[in-house]
């Protein structure tokens, strides 16, 4: 029997999966961060953490892994993979690869192997397979390497409505009721003081508060969303155009929370005619399959065997990794 290990690590959690090639789940682990960038040593320990408990429930060593992925957050550029791969490679797997996590984000979002994802969660960041083989990644690289949005730039975009109506700068907003209350705050002087004074960021999580205000009709809330949407659609289309992708059928798959939210197509719809103008033949999916699954099939695949239908048909459930038996 061959068996595969997927690994997603991100920036909060480490995921490892192994699956026999009849598609049966015989391990699993998790543990926390898996972006080097946010501090190695953490990162080489919940990595080692997921994987040795995974191979633990599964009863297997290193050696009986025919193939294994890692997709990692982080792993951008080569000044990364020279730290990667010694880490990794402490792990004794023989035979790894280690990719992006964007890539495993595409492999579980599509049937083909070829495509391109674009992932906006607490950050931005998209990337593309072309059918050669070729990979490309745009963005990733926060604001002053061009790009826009995620969570977290979201975040400070509602706080800086609600300052600009309140200073005259824009019209009046249903952000600023709903902002104050987030933050706890009766009035945008009392929030403007404590903030500039202590220096303070806005919380991720005020982000949803933009798809709050959108959904009442706010047009400063929807035109805040719907540029995130014209961001991502022009990264989508510069990952077209490299790959040389235009003509062809394929999938753009769409992930993070930003994303995946259900509360209207502000930031899909652009997407959408962007994407439609540089492919007129591609599909826009949102990702509905964890992403380390999509590790699990890569590893497969890398092993240079086609993808069996058992362990492509039982692993394409799986929609939350805590749910896995």
């Amino acid at each position: 029997m061959r068996y595969y290990l997927g690994v997603d690590g991100g920036g909060s959690k480490t995921y490892a999966l192994i699956a026999d090639e009849q598609g049966n789940v015989v391990g699993k682990g998790a543990s926390g961060s898996g972006n080097h960038q946010t501090g190695a040593e953490h990162a080489r320990r919940h990595i080692g953490e997921a994987v040795d408990h995974a191979l633990a429930q599964a009863g297997l060593g290193p050696d009986d892994i025919e193939r294994a992925c890692f997709g990692l957050a982080g792993a951008d550029r080569e000044a990364d993979f020279r730290i990667l791969r010694p880490m990794i490679g402490e792990l004794g797997l023989p035979r790894h690869d280690i990719v992006c996590d964007t890539m495993i984000g595409l492999r579980a979002g599509t049937t083909r192997p070829y495509g391109v994802v674009l992932i906006c969660g607490s950050g931005s960041n998209s990337a593309g397979r072309g059918l050669d083989g070729t990979t490309f990644q745009c963005g990733g690289f926060t604001y002053q390497y061009g790009d826009f949005g995620g969570g977290g730039s979201l975040s400070v975009e509602a706080f800086r409505a609600v300052i600009r109506a309140w200073d005259g700068r824009e019209e009046p907003t249903l952000l600023t009721e709903l902002v104050l209350a987030h933050l706890g705050y009766g009035t945008v002087q009392e929030m403007y003081d404590d903030y500039l004074d202590h220096w303070k960021t806005p919380p991720i999580d005020t982000a949803k508060l933009l798809f709050e205000a959108a959904k009442l009709g706010d047009p400063t809330a929807i035109g805040i969303l719907r540029y995130q949407g014209t961001e991502l659609g022009k990264q989508a289309r510069a990952v077209i155009r490299k790959l040389d992708l235009g003509g062809e059928e394929f999938d753009v798959v769409l992930a993070g929370s930003v994303l995946m939210r259900g509360e209207g197509d502000y930031v899909i719809d652009p997407i959408r005619e962007i994407v439609a103008g540089a492919a007129p033949r591609a599909s826009i999916v949102r990702l509905g399959v964890e992403p380390v699954v999509g590790a699990v099939w890569s590893a497969c695949e890398a092993s240079g065997r086609d993808l069996p239908e058992a362990l492509y048909e039982r692993l394409r459930g799986i929609r939350d990794f805590h749910l896995i038996p």
